[in-house]
């Protein structure tokens, strides 16, 4: 199954006003598959997959530890900071998800 660039912008705006382990899952899930036949995105789908775990998804957890087995482990570490510097520049859309949830 192959995503448009619309659906991924559409995703991304998505989670711009606040970032939820479902939204973050499915960026997770267009990157780790195709977008626009460019094929997968391992380091982008398992950034995403990484932050949705960390907002409890267990999917994602089980889809970023599956990613990972097919990674070298510099994309591993790649995805790893990509994560964390999403999450450095993204923290308040974290915060305003768990607030909501509480």
């Amino acid at each position: 199954m192959a995503f448009t660039e619309v659906e991924v912008r559409e995703a991304h705006e998505a989670i711009e006003t606040g970032a939820n382990s479902a939204d973050l899952f499915k960026l997770g899930l267009m990157f780790s598959t195709d977008v626009e036949d460019r094929g997968p995105d391992y380091i982008e789908a398992h950034k995403w997959f990484n932050l949705a775990a960390m907002l409890g998804s267990q999917p994602a957890k089980a889809y970023r530890d599956e990613l990972a087995f097919e990674m070298s482990a510099e994309d591993v570490t790649a995805a790893q900071r990509a994560a964390r510097d999403w999450l450095k520049k993204n923290r308040e859309l974290i915060h305003k998800e768990e607030k909501e949830a509480a």
